[in-house]
């Protein structure tokens, strides 16, 4: 089972210009690597056989004989190797000479794929030797015993992968204002594969990688760029070897400039992700519309057995919403706490509000609130005192979190009101004739909708809004009470997953606050999880953490991402949970959460259908009016039986 994974590759031999005998015993020792490592599709520099800087010799009937005789070589290696190879050569035809990828699969030529742009600037003459691809006139040549499609207008769909549809563009191709490979993949184009001889200079390396990146984001594609390295002729200039391969703007490996211990990369291109994607880019296909009808494309179909990856090389992170980088972090955190203050700044402008009403806890979600709101006075130039931190100690607070509600309002400077809510609820379960020794949801619930009632009532008489403190993974997981803390007038938080949060408190303690702020935020981050609805433990700790009962937030939110950015079916997404979190969850635990995870995704929509307000920050968002419409009563059940189906294996 492959998940929509294909293994791909690129290679950088050592080239010895004109020598197509010596070339190719090492593209052959390449392939034989790519194949210990079961690499699928293998792509070579452009003119690799003979050498990109052959110059004038190029002019040689002796060369263009011994390529193609070297080619034969390739082919004869390859029959039953179950992997696509494409190698760079010079090929006659049409009484001209064209700079050609070679598509082969098997002993068999696929198609030959001539160059289009042939740069003829700076250190590049290439015109002086090669025709472009514009003034060709056969559709097919003979080619190693072989009548062959050849031209640009070749797209090679696989019969065994459905979503994999490879096109070619040769170097300078690229660099173009509207590269081959925009068309092909409006075309139905997933992959790209791009052979080239690009040279090094000053700031080069960084120009290319970023235009490759820019192209596969842009095709929403898989990208596959394989530059000449080592061996060619230092004349007037030097090649460093520059590989890449991009999924949809996303680096997956690297062959740095000069790398010379490195002569094979490659890594896991998922088709899927890429046909997903593809499908929700309404505008994506729209162009097509519009498009030049004269634009065809020859599809060539070819086998390529799939090959089950039992261990991908690509990263999978098991924190998909946070940055890994520290510096990107950095960065990351300042974007999304701005967008949740600008949304906050605009909602008390337009409504002319003055304060700010926020229930707070000691926990998670109350403090990036809180955070969030004092940041949009202080850009307002409004009064933090304007700022009413509401805490409402109840049955289940604890004085670790009762201190730590405290001391942050303290040291933020704002306005502190403590409203136990212990009498009002233990009148409210007389009103309706509960036992207050139940411990049930009655029990849990009425106090948060007591707190919710005392944040509105607070609002209306100090003519201020209510500030939901919710997060994303709450909302997913439907862990709120339904017109309790479910209910805000403005929802900071409501596009921010839990893991996140935590980002966040971390990043403005280390960067906003001093000693005595941080050191509370701090413990903040520190203290578990908890609604602290039930009492608390005889040594008065925290008894009802949220991670016993619904499962850890880093599994939960990595479901999330999954599930709602790409649409992943249960058993890709344990799949990659099993990569990702392979030294932490074992297979049963990924499973047994992944199942609470679909049930309560499914059952608690209703509470989703109906959210305040609330800036979105990043790709995935639950809001019914922006990302996400589902309706209440769907059905999870064909969910669950492949869970059940994973389980039972």
């Amino acid at each position: 089972m492959n998940n929509g994974f294909i293994r791909i590759g690129g290679a950088v031999p050592k080239v010895t210009v004109c020598d197509c005998k010596k070339n190719t015993d090492e593209i052959l020792q390449l392939i034989e690597a790519a194949k210990k490592n079961s690499v699928q599709i293998l792509v070579f520099p452009e003119l690799c056989i003979t050498g990109y800087t052959c110059g004038d010799l190029f002019g040689q009937e002796i060369l263009l004989e011994e390529a193609k005789g070297a080619l034969q070589r390739i082919l004869d290696y390859s029959v039953h190797l179950n992997m696509l190879i494409v190698v760079g050569m010079p090929i006659a035809a049409d009484e001209q000479l064209f700079n050609c990828a070679v598509l082969l699969l098997n002993g068999k030529i696929l198609g030959v794929i001539p160059k289009t742009s042939i740069p003829n600037h700076g250190e590049f003459y290439e015109r002086r030797w090669f025709s472009s691809s514009l003034s060709k006139i056969s559709d097919e040549i003979d080619l190693c015993g072989q009548i062959v499609p050849f031209g640009t207008d070749l797209l090679f769909k696989s019969k065994n992968y459905s979503s994999l549809c490879i096109g070619v563009e040769i170097c300078e191709d690229l660099w173009t204002p509207i590269p081959p490979s925009s068309f092909q993949c409006l075309y139905g184009a997933s992959l790209i594969l791009n052979l080239s001889a690009s040279n090094e200079a000053v700031g080069k390396s960084d120009y290319r990688k970023n235009l490759i990146s820019q192209q596969s984001a842009r095709c929403m594609a898989g990208y596959v760029y394989v530059s000449s390295g080592y061996g060619e002729s230092t004349t007037d200039i030097v090649f460093g070897g520059h590989s890449m391969i991009f999924e949809n703007g996303i680096l997956l490996k690297e062959r740095a400039p000069f790398a010379d211990d490195m002569s094979l990369i490659f890594s896991e291109l998922d088709l899927e992700r890429l046909a997903l994607e593809r499908r929700k880019s309404s505008s994506f296909m729209n162009l097509i519309g519009s498009m030049d009808d004269s634009k065809k494309y020859r599809i060539i179909p070819f086998e390529l057995s799939p090959q089950a990856i039992d261990n991908l090389t690509r990263y999978i992170d098991p924190h998909p919403f946070v940055p890994s980088n520290q510096e990107t972090m950095a960065l990351r955190c300042q974007e999304i706490f701005s967008i949740q203050v600008n949304g906050l700044r605009k909602r008390l402008e337009h409504t002319g509000s003055k304060t700010a009403v926020v229930g707070i806890s000691g926990g998670l979600d109350s403090t990036l609130a809180l955070l969030v709101c004092v940041a949009t006075f202080d850009k307002l130039n409004l009064d933090r005192k304007n700022i009413l931190g509401i805490t409402m100690p109840g049955f289940g607070t604890t004085d670790r979190t009762y201190n730590n509600a405290l001391d942050l309002m303290r040291n933020l400077g704002v306005t502190i009101r403590e409203i136990p809510i212990a009498d009002a609820c233990m009148q409210h379960f007389k009103d309706i004739g509960h036992d207050p020794s139940i411990h049930d949801a009655t029990y849990e619930n009425t106090q948060a909708r007591e707190r919710t009632q005392i944040l509105m009532d607070i609002a209306n008489k100090e003519n201020g809004l209510v500030i939901g403190t919710g997060d994303l993974s709450e909302l997913a997981l439907g862990w709120a009470t339904y017109n309790g803390d479910h209910m805000s007038m403005y929802g900071v938080n409501g596009s921010i997953p839990k893991t996140l949060v935590r980002s966040l408190i971390s990043w403005i303690a280390d960067s906003k606050m001093d000693e005595k702020a941080k050191a509370t935020l701090v413990d903040i981050l520190n203290t578990p999880v908890s609604p602290e609805l039930l009492p608390p433990t005889e040594d008065g700790e925290i008894h009802q953490k949220t991670e016993d009962i619904v499962g850890p937030y880093e599994l939960h939110d990595f479901f999330l991402y999954y599930v709602v950015r790409f649409g992943f079916s249960p058993s890709k997404i344990v799949y990659l949970a099993e990569h990702a979190f392979k030294e932490k969850y074992d297979r049963d635990t990924i499973l047994k959460w992944i199942k609470v995870f679909y049930r309560r995704f499914f059952s608690q929509q209703f509470k989703r259908s109906c959210l305040p307000d609330g800036p979105k920050v990043g790709s995935v968002s639950l809001s019914p009016r922006g990302d996400w419409r589902m309706p209440s009563d769907a059905s999870s059940r064909i969910w669950l039986d492949e869970i059940d189906e994973i389980i039972n294996r």
